[in-house]
């Protein structure tokens, strides 16, 4: 019985594996067989030592649902109910603002769009250094100047920066004297978005911070029970653990809602994504 709890176990601990990994936002890549490069840190390797102490509580106490209680708790509940990716796109949103007010005070100065994009790239913050790099790289790869914008575009995917690369675009085309103007505004309507984004994180981090000292609270007792109490004793047979089971992923089911909702929706983007062929 042991034994065919741990092979689940290990089943179903990978399937959570894969949901985790699944749940985070990625770009797409072509695909390259790798050999992975296991760390003491990653993943794997702490599922696989929570199912080892799952297997050995498992063994010690007759629980034998440990082996897949284990590694959900060790691994689940950490994405579950830590922050979502907003925190990182306040982060990338302000570096954006910032950019543009930088690209703004060059072209005041009297350069040429594309002098002014590459006199931003010392001064421009983390989040879109990359991006920022790769545009400047294209454009002294002598790709046109839109096309270079629109493999920047691609490299923000973001909304606000399609905004910004589409009025880039235009002061491309029509080397006019108010792309200065037009970017000072969509600066202020940037900063105005990130005061906007902060209040909505600050609002969604309060029943994160219930649910954790809840399921905190929740584990606490359950782990008191299952020492001390004759509580759970129903929950000792093969039937009352599966029970068991099902409760605590009903459990899950309802953080990864919560978590659903507090994340929200990404917005679409305003310019489609381009491919590289034939824009240079």
């Amino acid at each position: 019985m042991v034994v065919i709890v741990a092979v689940l176990g290990a089943v179903i601990a990978g399937g959570v594996l894969l949901i985790i990994r699944g749940a985070r936002p990625h770009r797409r890549q072509v695909f390259r067989l790798r050999l992975p490069r296991l760390r003491w840190n990653s993943p794997v390797t702490i599922g696989s030592a929570l199912f080892v102490v799952g297997l050995v509580i498992a063994i010690w106490t007759g629980w034998t649902v440990a082996v897949v209680i284990a590694p959900m708790i060790g691994l689940g509940l950490p994405y579950l109910l830590g922050s979502p990716q907003s925190s990182t796109d306040i982060a990338k949103l302000e570096a954006m603002e910032e950019w543009t007010r930088s690209l703004c005070g060059i072209l005041t100065a009297g350069a040429g769009l594309e002098q002014a994009l590459v006199a931003t790239l010392p001064s421009t913050p983390a989040p879109i250094r990359p991006a920022v790099t790769r545009l400047i790289t294209r454009l002294r790869a002598r790709w046109t100047t839109p096309a270079a914008l629109r493999g920047f575009a691609d490299d923000l995917n973001d909304p606000t920066g399609d905004i910004i690369a589409a009025n880039l675009l235009l002061g491309a085309q029509r080397r006019g004297d108010g792309l200065t103007t037009v970017l000072e505004g969509l600066a202020e309507t940037v900063a105005l978005d990130i005061r906007a984004r902060r209040q909505v994180q600050a609002d969604a981090a309060k029943p994160r911070a219930t649910a954790r000292w809840v399921t905190v609270i929740t584990l606490t007792v359950l782990a008191g029970l299952f020492l001390t109490g004759s509580y759970v004793a129903p929950y000792r047979s093969g039937f009352g653990q599966i029970i068991l089971l099902v409760l605590l992923g009903a459990y899950a089911a309802v953080l990864v809602w919560m978590r659903r909702i507090a994340a929200g929706e990404p917005a679409a983007r305003l310019l489609g994504p381009s491919t590289e062929a034939g824009l240079s």
